[in-house]
C-alpha cells in the first residue's frame, strides 16, 4: 500500500461509508468486512486527471450527459476525479459548458468543475484550437467567465490585459494555468507572480526550451511555486523529455494528465473534439493536416510508461498520477484505486463505492 510517507509491504486498509476507517501492517480481514482484494495487489491513491475532453466517444463539449457518461466509464482506467475541458470557443459557449458540467452527474469519478482551455491563447501556438473562436483576455470577456465560476482556465500571460485577467480570476476563486504560449520567460514569470499556479501540457503548444531564452517551459520547470501538466504517452512528448522535465521539476510538481478526447478509449477512427474533426490511429488523434489533437492514451496506461522511466519507479508514477496532494490515511476519503502486480486496474473506489471492478 502506498501512502504518503511510505511504502508498505504487507497491510490492510479497512473503508467504512465514505472514509478509510484504519490501516493495519498486517494482512487481517476484520469481523463483518467484505474482502475486496487479493494478495500481491497493490492498494493506491486514485488517479486524478484535470484535462479531459472527451473519452470513449463521448466528447465532453456536447453537454451534461456526454460528461456523465465519462464520469462513469474513467474508473475502469484507475480515475476518481476529473476535469471535463472545452478547447477554445466564443465565451457564451464557455459559459454554457461550465453550466453544463455543474448539471452532470457524477455516477463514478468525481467532477472537479470545468476547465476552461482558451479562448484567451496565443494565435501561433494554438495548437488544434480553432483560430476563429480566439480572443483577448478583455474584462468584459473575464467577468462573464468569472461569473459561472469554472475551476481552472488556460490562458496565455503574455497576451494585452491577460495579467490583470489572471488577478481578477484568482480573486474570484479560480486557478489559472499558463498555456498555448509564446511567452518569454519574463512574461511567463510575470504571470506566475500575478497568481498562476499551474502549466498546461508542458513542451506542448508552447515555444521551445532554449538556452538563451528558456521561455515558457524554462518557467515551468524552475518556479517551485507551480504544478506542471504532462502528457505522458510517449507521443506528445519524448520519453527523454518525460525524464527530463521529471528529474528537473520532480514528482511533486508533475501532474500527468490525459488530455483525452472522445478517440481516447475507442478504435481507431473519426472523432470531435469541440466540433473539429480528427482522426485516431490508436496512438494519436490528429487533425486532417496532422497537427495533434488532445490524447488517445488512457491514465494508467501512462503511469505505466512514467514507472518504467529510470529513475522513476511506481510510487513517484502514482504520485505523479493521483496528485502530490492525495494520499491514503486514516480519515481521509477513500478514492482508492486497487492495481495488479503488472499495473492493470482491478479495482476502483470513489469515496467508498466500487464503481469498477
Amino acid at each position: 500500500m502506498l501512502t504518503p510517507e511510505r511504502d508498505l509491504p504487507l497491510a490492510t486498509v479497512v473503508v467504512d461509508g465514505k472514509l478509510i476507517e484504519s490501516i493495519s501492517e498486517d494482512a487481517s480481514e476484520p469481523r463483518n468486512a467484505t474482502p475486496l482484494i487479493e494478495a500481491g495487489d497493490i492498494i493506491a491513491p486514485g488517479f486524478v486527471d484535470l484535462q479531459v475532453n472527451g473519452f470513449a466517444g463521448h466528447d465532453a463539449a456536447s453537454g451534461a450527459a456526454a460528461v456523465t457518461e465519462i464520469s462513469r466509464l474513467l474508473p475502469k482506467y484507475g480515475v476518481t476525479a476529473f476535469m471535463p475541458t472545452l478547447i477554445s470557443r466564443p465565451i457564451p459557449d464557455a459559459v454554457r459548458f461550465v453550466k453544463e458540467v455543474r448539471t452532470a452527474s457524477a455516477p463514478g469519478a468525481v467532477i472537479l468543475g470545468a476547465h476552461i482551455e482558451g479562448p484567451f491563447i496565443n494565435p501561433k501556438y494554438r495548437g488544434a484550437h480553432d483560430a476563429a473562436y480566439l480572443a483577448l483576455p478583455t474584462r468584459e470577456l473575464v467577468r462573464e467567465l468569472i461569473e459561472v465560476e469554472p475551476g481552472m482556465v488556460t490562458l496565455a500571460p503574455e497576451l494585452p490585459g491577460a495579467l490583470d485577467a489572471i488577478r481578477e480570476l484568482i480573486a474570484a476563486r479560480v486557478k489559472v494555468s499558463a498555456g498555448h504560449s509564446g511567452a518569454t520567460i519574463a512574461e511567463a514569470m510575470a504571470g506566475f507572480d500575478a497568481g498562476i499556479r499551474f502549466g498546461t501540457h508542458l513542451f506542448n503548444a508552447m515555444s521551445p526550451l532554449h538556452h538563451r531564452e528558456p521561455g515558457l517551459p524554462g518557467a515551468l520547470l524552475s518556479d517551485e511555486r507551480i504544478t506542471i501538466g504532462l502528457i505522458a504517452d510517449g507521443v506528445h512528448v519524448d520519453p527523454v523529455m518525460l525524464s527530463f522535465g521529471i528529474r528537473v521539476a520532480g514528482p511533486d510538481r508533475i501532474k500527468l494528465t490525459t488530455d483525452q478526447t472522445a478517440a481516447a478509449g475507442s478504435p481507431p477512427g473519426r472523432y470531435v473534439i469541440a466540433g473539429r474533426e480528427t482522426f485516431s490511429d490508436g496512438r494519436s488523434a490528429r487533425l486532417a493536416d496532422g497537427t495533434l489533437a488532445g490524447g488517445v492514451a488512457t491514465m494508467d496506461q501512462m503511469a505505466r510508461l512514467v514507472a518504467a522511466l529510470p529513475g522513476v519507479g511506481l510510487r513517484d508514477a502514482v504520485r505523479m498520477a493521483s496528485g502530490s496532494d492525495q494520499g491514503i490515511r486514516t480519515r481521509g476519503p477513500a478514492n482508492l484505486v486497487v492495481l495488479t502486480p503488472d499495473l492493470q486496474v482491478r479495482l476502483t473506489l470513489v469515496e467508498g463505492r466500487v464503481v469498477y471492478g
